[in-house]
């Protein structure tokens, strides 16, 4: 017993504890007010601008009959000429889902927190794909797992999937056709890798991806009769770390890109944030949030469809973006419905399609008064019915079910307050809690132990045994048994997560004839509105919860009512009405492929090479890096190695400027086999005029094939009138007087590179700035600042170095694990992308390189998040000597004798 003292000494500091904690709250809403009110007035007024220059008969558009349509606020629409989709053949999509346990049969689901509905969607997608007519192969690219402790199935190079059968529908089909799960290595081989560690990896994936695309496209081209190799109708990405895969290998081969967010970054934040128990620079220690939106940003800016399960997604989510806004892309929807000008704006079109499910012959197990027909007697029973009952001291009571991941967002711990603390419910019904597969709660990680064991303390609190089931193991292929042993029951679904996305379960548990208490946040209200089978509710009222699943299982022609209705409507989630829509959406977009895939091409040397050396150094002056293309040819053109090494020059530099450097190396252009100009938006090849050596005698080809693949979506003179008009409110304030700092630079700019002067960098915004700018305008585009920020070059979106050298692999069959990229410690603001990926990367170390400038980078999250530094590719030498670089070509494993 303590001493009355004691007691209100404690008291005191509890009290002292509860008005700290309350005056925190107080400060954090406050500073959130304050940043959103901030933010919101950021994005306005560029927004108005954006609107302000176009023209007034914008306006007159919209408010027309289209001002309320909502395929013209999205940019959808499946009004005009749309494709049959059988009137096409041959049609190759390729999907990817990096994260996560993929397999076909028996999913893990629930094992981690990567492998959940998000993973058995897309496996079902490609699935329900392949059984589509007009489409003959759909690859899931995703990454091999080689580590310990998981099935060999993982490793699995090539995974062939057993499509789903719909009516009516033949077709011949070849070797390679059909649905497959692709495997493709990347990272550290023997560890499994969380969705947030994956990001320093995708460049190795898009590069093994890319030479994936390219054997099967030619594949298939082969083996359907085609003159040409048959390219992907679309590249989807799912997720944020898929959504940069995609827009790299888009850009690569110049294809179309649609992406699925699943569960936005920005989201997500919001709600880590509003809850406070994180600091932002905490959260994105913990789950790398803000490459998470920036690599959302960029699947905004690159794709041309992307795919919201809901309006509230398109509404709610993507509306906290700088690349999407709901009025905006109203108003660019309504100039091309019109034909006119959009000034170089683009917007991706939002297309709503409810995820699918497949019915099987599920649907037939009832009869209309919704009454199982036939059911089995009990030693028929499945083993899981005797896992769930055996928790039970009544099993004959109706089952409440719950089947989620044990995340604090799923709110699983507010259901089962909600069921311990309604006693008329406790007697009515038993509750069945489906929380993943585990083998102990001390070896799960640290959020969904400390979910279970709340709910595990909550049972004991309410004494809940003999009333609450929580089997610890459940295969996938049982799923449906659970949810037919809740329907035997006459029980019901319960869904009350803080917010759903996709509520792939809800249907689910529709389709098995259970009705459903679901949250009245995300996807579940327009689900509801199709299959009125059941309630609403706040997930943060236990007593609303309670209230709703009472009244389900009390009311017995209620009940009735909602099973019906859910049985009679599920038909609108299924996977081929969801596949009919999809493709009707893809077969509307214009077509784009590699321009060279049916040309002859000219003979280039670099098309003989067995090795490449890229030499991409920007972060010396022009005396070192002459020196350093002169030591680098020297290291590696020597004896055996002569004819099939190639070198290729990529700068920010235009073809004159580096013409001049070239001659002051007194080396030829045609020691080269390409240039890389102005920051990736040119490729030139030289050529020799005469049998005479003479640097006056070599001619530079433009890459007009290149052109055409990074055109997508280029603002052109509208960007570069904005531009202007941005670069003459970037001045320098001296007391009184502003000076001008940005000067367009007509003399280094070309067709996809616009060049800005740059008198004083200090003075300059940080390049994150003018990025968020571009894209609040939906202007889309790569600004980068070069030449020790003394110049800013913008190009298109996918136009880079990095990008550049893709599209040399591509076309002149260059294998990138051959080729090496020369860098120095610092560079220019596309630096990073120059790391990771198959090909080699040489970093010269020393003082010689100018230090870094805080001002270049976009990023706004460390570097170690994007490169993974400790690459067996990558190496580090000191200095630039010929023996230097030899060295680091013998560490590779090059030869240079």
């Amino acid at each position: 017993m303590r001493s009355p003292q004691e007691k209100n000494t404690r008291l005191e500091n509890m009290t002292w504890r509860i008005w700290n904690l309350a005056r925190k709250k107080k400060e954090f809403e406050k500073e959130e007010a304050n940043r959103l009110s901030k933010r919101r007035l950021e994005t306005e007024k560029p927004r108005n601008d954006a609107t302000a220059e176009m023209s007034e008969d914008l306006f007159e558009g919209v408010k027309g009959e289209d001002a309320g349509d909502p395929s013209v606020a999205y940019g959808d629409s499946t009004t005009g000429n749309t494709p049959r989709i059988s009137s096409f053949d041959k049609l190759y999509i390729v999907l990817i889902s990096l994260h996560g346990l993929i397999r076909g049969e028996n999913m893990e689901l629930g094992r981690d927190s990567d492998t959940g509905g998000q993973v058995k969607y897309v496996v079902e997608l490609a699935k329900a794909l392949s059984s589509c007519p007009g489409v003959y192969r759909v690859d899931l690219l995703t990454r091999q797992i080689l580590a310990p402790n998981f099935d060999r199935g993982y490793g699995e190079p090539d995974e062939m999937l057993a499509s789903t059968s719909f009516k009516n529908f033949k077709c011949e089909r070849g070797e390679n056709s059909g649905a497959h799960i692709i495997r493709i290595p990347f990272g550290p081989k023997d560890k499994h890798l969380a969705k947030e560690n994956i990001w320093p990896f995708i460049q190795e994936f898009v590069d093994g991806a890319l030479a994936h695309i390219v054997r099967m496209s030619k594949t298939i081209g082969k083996e359907t009769g085609s003159v040409c190799p048959v390219w992907p109708a679309v590249i989807h990405g799912h997720y944020s770390s898929a959504g940069v895969a995609a827009a790299l290998l888009s850009g690569a081969l110049n294809v179309p890109m649609v992406f699925t967010g699943h569960f936005l970054g920005k989201d997500k934040l919001e709600g880590l944030l509003k809850q406070g128990r994180q600091t932002r620079e905490q959260i994105n220690v913990t789950y790398k949030i803000m490459r998470r939106i920036e690599a959302e940003e960029l699947s905004l800016d690159a794709s041309e469809i992307v795919i919201a399960s809901t309006r509230q997604e398109i509404e709610e989510q993507w509306n906290l973006y700088d690349g999407f806004e709901v009025m905006l892309a109203r108003k660019l929807r309504a100039l091309v419905k019109r034909g006119a000008h959009c000034y170089g704006r683009y917007m991706p079109r939002m297309v709503i399609i409810p995820p699918g499910v497949e019915f099987g012959q599920l649907i037939h197990d009832f009869d209309i008064y919704g009454d199982e027909d036939n059911p089995s007697p009990a030693s028929e029973d499945p083993s899981i019915w005797f896992e769930i009952m055996r928790f039970f001291t009544n099993p004959r009571k109706p089952m409440i079910l719950a089947i989620a991941r044990p995340y604090a967002e799923k709110n699983i711990a507010t259901l089962v307050k909600a069921f311990g603390e309604c006693h008329p419910l406790r007697e009515l019904a038993n509750l069945t809690l489906i929380m993943g597969n585990r083998e102990a709660i001390s070896k799960m990680n640290k959020v969904s132990a400390a979910v279970l064991t709340s709910v595990l303390t909550l049972i004991d609190e309410y004494d809940l045994y003999g009333q609450v089931a929580y089997p610890k193991h459940h295969k996938h292929s049982e799923v449906p048994d659970i949810y037919r042993l809740a329907a035997r029951t006459k029980g019901a679904f319960v869904n009350v997560a803080y917010f759903e996305q996709f509520g792939v379960t809800l249907i689910e548990a529709a389709m098995h004839g259970l009705p459903v208490i679901a949250t009245k946040h995300g996807a579940p209200v327009e689900i509801h509105q199709v299959l009125e089978n059941g309630l609403l509710v706040d997930p943060h009222d236990q007593h609303a919860i309670a209230d709703a699943l009472y009244k389900m299982l009390s009311e017995k022609q209620f009940w009735s009512r909602c099973r019906d209705n859910g049985l009679k409507n599920i038909h609108q989630f299924s996977w081929p009405e969801h596949c009919k829509n999809y493709l009707s959406r893809i077969l509307t977009l214009g077509p784009r492929h590699p321009a060279f895939a049916c040309k002859e091409d000219q003979k280039v040397p670099v098309k003989c090479r067995k090795h490449i050396f890229v030499i991409a150094v920007d972060s010396v002056n022009k005396e070192d890096l002459i020196q350093i293309i002169r030591n680098s040819v020297e290291a590696t053109r020597t004896g055996t190695m002569s004819g099939s090494t190639g070198f290729v020059l990529s700068t920010s530099l235009t073809i004159a400027e580096l013409q001049s450097v070239i001659v002051r190396t007194g080396m030829l252009p045609t020691d080269f086999d390409a240039f890389i100009c102005n920051s990736g938006s040119d490729i030139y090849y030289p050529s020799q005029s005469s049998d005479v050596p003479s640097n006056s005698r070599v001619t530079f080809a433009l890459d007009h094939n290149y052109r055409s693949h990074i055109e997508y979506r280029w603002g052109g003179e509208g960007l570069r009138k904005y531009l202007v008009k941005w670069a003459s409110s970037v001045v320098e304030r001296r007391g009184r007087t502003e000076k001008q700092i940005i000067f367009e630079d007509s003399e280094h700019s070309s067709t996809y590179c616009l060049a800005f002067r740059v008198v004083n960098p200090n003075h300059l915004p940080p390049l994150k700035e003018l990025q968020k700018l571009m894209r609040i305008q939906s202007l889309r585009c790569h600004a980068l600042y070069n030449h020790g920020a003394t110049r800013l070059s913008v190009i298109p979106i996918h136009a880079s170095r990095s990008q550049a050298l893709r599209y040399l692999s591509i076309r002149w069959g260059i294998e990138l694990p051959d080729a090496v990229v020369i860098v120095g410690e610092t560079g220019d603001s596309d630096y990073e992308e120059l790391f990771g990926g198959l090909h080699k990367t040489v970093i010269l170390k020393g003082g010689f390189n100018t230090p870094a400038n805080r001002i270049h980078t976009v990023r706004r999250y460390p570097l170690q998040d994007v490169v993974a530094l400790d690459s067996s590719n990558i190496i580090g030498i000191e200095g630039f000597s010929t023996g230097d670089i030899r060295s680091a070509m013998q560490q590779l494993g090059i030869p240079t004798q």
